[in-house]
């Protein structure tokens, strides 16, 4: 799945020097990276998270209304600070 994100320049500029120290592609660095953070916060066993994965796991991320809706989201300039 692709995701669209914001983060800091000088995370990215990081984890894109890291990637190529070890041989990997930037998406296999933040994988790996919200992998270990979501082991580390037990998100697996939070149940809102829970209910939002079984709703986003039936949704066609493929339609043209979540893609219109992803890109305003995204043109929209609102973040989260988590």
């Amino acid at each position: 799945m692709k995701v669209a994100v914001s983060v800091p320049d000088d995370v990215f500029s990081r984890a894109d020097e890291l990637a190529a120290e070890l041989g990997v592609s930037r998406s296999q660095i933040y994988t790996r990276a919200l992998e270990e953070y979501l082991e580390q916060h037990g998100a697996e066993d939070d149940p809102v998270s829970a209910q939002v994965n079984k709703v986003v796991d039936s949704t066609d991320t493929d339609s043209a209304f979540a893609t219109m809706a992803a890109r305003r989201l995204i043109d929209s300039g609102h973040y989260w600070e988590w």
